[in-house]
């Protein structure tokens, strides 16, 4: 399967997409098995307690509690509007923030941050121009307090579709701002399917072809390509990588194979460093990630420093390069944005 293809599907009952790159599985979303709040949610939340030491409170939901980093002005009782960030590990509250994002497949509104922004990935001054018109046409009425940021997808798409899913975004954050802070936990907005987030986040550039039918899985190599992450993933020349989690942090071990040269090694690592992005994002791994790489010189560390940050610049989930420990171990942190396949998709 060549090119870049969309494939929606179900699993197990719930909603999965698929992003294939030349016959890769190159992203995965599976709707998580129960009803635990998904990034993207909105819910009004009461203050519990603060948490002493660790700048932040507790916040009670409709079911469970949330963590918020953010103690100043808040006290026990109130009422306040937030969103979820990410998936809590078990028995942990659920990570959220107070400053909501409205996202959709061109455009973010974003409430409390006024202003109009263009990605920065769209570099023409003219495009740029256009879409920034555009914007303002959108917005011309709103709230002053409600910015827009335009997407990398709204490049050269025409005026019409933009200045409707602007419009669409504008008119759902009035309505879920104008719910009042005051009162019960409530769910004020579910987070996005996996269909819709696949429509939303893989829009650009642009899938040659979307599949959308019951066993659309099986029939492109989706569910033969989820069963190979249970093993090793192969490197050229012969190497392995193996990531396995585990409950303090995601340890990714690389091999060479049969050659065991220092040429070898450096080939293997540079390789590993390239993919690991995608055999975290297709398991939906993220927190502590410690990588053992291949036996390799000290000094090459600085190249393939910059080739995982090359590689991690264009995934999609937040991760930051801490660097290396003494046991020339390199370390990793990564936002918990998905729920980890294990958890999605329990054997």
């Amino acid at each position: 399967m060549k090119g870049r293809s969309v494939i929606l599907d179900e699993v197990a009952g719930r909603k999965a997409a698929a992003l294939m790159v030349d016959g890769q599985l190159d992203d995965l979303l599976i709707d998580p098995p129960d009803d635990r709040p998904a990034p993207g949610a909105i819910l009004r939340a009461v203050v519990d307690r603060q948490v002493k030491g660790q700048g932040g409170v507790f916040l009670r939901l409709p079911d469970g509690s949330a963590f918020l980093r953010q103690a100043k002005g808040l006290k026990p009782g109130q009422g306040l509007l937030v969103q979820v960030t990410g998936y809590a590990e078990e028995g942990k509250a659920v990570p959220v923030t107070p400053r909501l994002l409205f996202k959709s497949r061109y455009a973010i509104v974003t409430p409390d941050a006024p202003g109009f922004n263009v990605s920065r990935t769209i570099r023409d001054e003219d495009e740029r121009d256009r879409l920034l018109e555009i914007a303002h046409d959108a917005m011309a009425g709103a709230a002053a307090h409600l910015g827009v940021i335009l997407r990398s997808a709204c490049a050269d798409v025409a005026e019409d579709a933009i200045a409707e899913d602007i419009a669409i975004m504008r008119t759902l954050a009035q309505d879920i701002l104008a719910e009042p802070a005051e009162g019960p936990p409530e769910l004020l907005l579910d987070a996005p399917d996996a269909h819709t987030r696949a429509w939303r986040d893989w829009a650009e550039p642009d899938p040659d072809e979307v599949i959308d039918r019951p066993g659309s899985f099986a029939e492109t190599g989706v569910l033969e390509a989820i069963e190979a992450l249970a093993g090793p993933a192969p490197l050229p020349g012969g190497g392995r990588v193996y990531v396995q989690p585990t409950r303090a942090l995601v340890a990714v071990d690389v091999n060479t194979g049969p050659d065991t040269s220092p040429a070898a090694g450096l080939k293997a690592n540079i390789a590993a460093a390239r993919a690991l992005p995608r055999l975290l994002r297709v398991r939906g791994l993220a927190g502590q990630i410690v990588v053992d790489f291949a036996p390799m010189p000290k000094k090459d560390r600085t190249a393939l420093d910059q080739v995982l940050t090359a590689a991690f610049r264009a995934d999609p989930v937040e991760t930051t390069l801490v660097g290396w420990t003494p046991l020339g171990h390199a370390e990793l942190t990564r936002k918990r944005e998905r729920l980890p396949l294990t958890e999605a998709l329990p054997r």
